[in-house]
């Protein structure tokens, strides 16, 4: 018997070592390549500023400024798992008995085709039904929306539906939903989107901390083999979430808490609620970004904000190009308002994240669409040179990327070369959008399919 225990000792010490030296590994790994990307863009650096006769010009400290943010972001994706573990997980005695009543919010409009589905998995979740709360609001829909929200009703009796005649739009749907929630904790869901049920709990436990007051958890593309569209997105909303958001999550700020799938503390919303729903920006009330001004607010208060891997949603992308267009509209007009906001704050908040990570941010988002111009456009046109060291430079950091992603998900995402596609026209065509979205800002609505 004595004999048999350390033998079951030795095994359990084995994994646990060996394990830790694989996960060590992997680390080193990941933070080996950075390395050797490094070395080979300050190799192209020096290229270009010595035979290009670019030198310390504007054009340069735009290059220099880019890679070295995308691969700071990067590093920070490598060493979130570690520290997410430490964050939400601590004090594993407190998480076992942390079981607080939750409310599912989904306010929805002309979702026919998906609301009935993302309704029922709500009720699906992993979680102790007297704690659980669904409210649906329908704003306004014109379609079948409220036949089959009447259908989830009949076999879910305590589904809580408000109808509204009138279309009031998404952020007084969320509002609505906040103010008669039952649950100390909010989660708001897109109409179109859902939460695998078994990781319905990993949204809660990290709010057994009190410092923090909104969770995103990840989100994947549930249409991603219907076309090429959606199989680009499927590339971009896995290093959107698994790379960017995790990069943000190690400073405790993720910017954006998705309507994929994020929760909010209760009590941490109602507070600023009205102001949330009274932002203005250039003279209008500010009817997009709903979910990314919520964060922000949360942000403000001096709460954490973060994103969990071990949160698995999903969501419908647009499929057509009207719709992909549409889409990233609403996202730039989101994004240019926000952004506003968020410089009010952030180098109140975190003086750190608002020097070295908001304002790279905010600089390459308005600079890149000219620095585009220039190499692609001006030069290839007007000068007959192809912008190969401009094009390299950018390949080299987006296979990067690409690498990481397929290290992570050991080779199983099929839709992460995609991404490559999506960065070429990110820097095409994406980034010219901001600016058209800022001169359509008053024009307000849903602005979904």
């Amino acid at each position: 018997m004595v004999l048999r225990h350390v033998f079951i000792m030795k095994k359990t010490l084995e994994t646990r070592l060996f394990g830790s030296i694989k996960k060590t590994r992997g680390i080193l790994i990941d933070f080996g390549l950075v390395v050797i990307t490094l070395v080979l863009l300050i190799g192209l650096f020096v290229f270009k500023a010595n035979h290009l006769g670019l030198g310390w010009s504007l054009l340069f400290f735009y290059t220099v400024l880019i890679t070295v943010f995308q691969l700071f972001r990067l590093l920070a994706a490598i060493i979130f798992p570690p520290l997410l573990a430490r964050t939400s997980y601590a004090n594993k005695d407190a998480i076992e008995h942390y079981w607080p009543m939750v409310t599912i919010v989904v306010p929805c409009k002309n979702e026919e085709a998906a609301i009935a589905h993302t309704l029922t998995m709500c009720f699906h979740a992993h979680y102790p039904k007297d704690k659980l709360e669904v409210i649906v609001i329908n704003d306004g829909s014109t379609d079948n929306t409220a036949a089959e929200i009447a259908k989830v009703k009949a076999t879910f009796p305590d589904l809580v539906v408000i109808d509204w005649e009138k279309n009031k739009g998404k952020r007084e749907g969320m509002a609505a939903g906040f103010r008669i929630a039952k649950g100390e904790i909010v989660v708001q869901l897109d109409s179109d989107s859902y939460i695998e049920p078994s990781t319905f709990r990993n949204m809660i436990l990290p709010f057994a901390h009190p410092e923090i007051a909104a969770v995103c958890g990840h989100a994947d593309v549930a249409n991603a083999k219907e076309n090429f569209i959606t199989k680009m997105q499927a590339g971009y909303y896995f290093v959107a979430f698994r790379i960017l958001k995790a990069a943000e999550s190690v400073f405790a700020s993720v910017f954006c808490c998705s309507g994929c799938s994020s929760a909010y503390r209760k009590d941490v919303v109602l507070p600023i609620m009205d102001k949330w729903l009274n932002e203005r920006f250039m003279g209008v009330q500010v009817k997009h970004g709903d979910d990314r001004s919520l964060t922000g607010w949360v942000l403000k208060q001096g709460y954490k904000t973060i994103y969990t891997h071990r949160v698995q949603a999903y969501t419908i992308a647009p499929s057509t190009v009207k719709q992909l267009f549409k889409q990233q509209v609403r996202w730039k007009k989101s994004w240019v308002s926000n952004a506003y906001f968020t410089f009010g704050y952030i180098f109140k908040t975190d003086p750190f994240v608002g020097i070295f990570y908001f304002t790279p941010l905010i600089l390459i988002s308005f600079l890149t669409p000219f620095v585009a111009f220039y190499n692609i456009y001006f030069l290839s046109i007007e000068k007959v040179r192809l912008p190969v060291m401009y094009l390299l430079g950018g390949i080299i950091i987006t296979l990067l990327y690409v690498l990481y992603a397929w290290r992570y998900t050991k080779g199983k995402n099929r839709y992460i070369q995609y991404f490559i596609v999506w960065q070429f026209l990110t820097v095409t065509v994406f980034s010219y959008i901001l600016y058209y979205s800022f001169a359509k800002f008053r024009d307000q609505g849903w602005g979904t399919r």
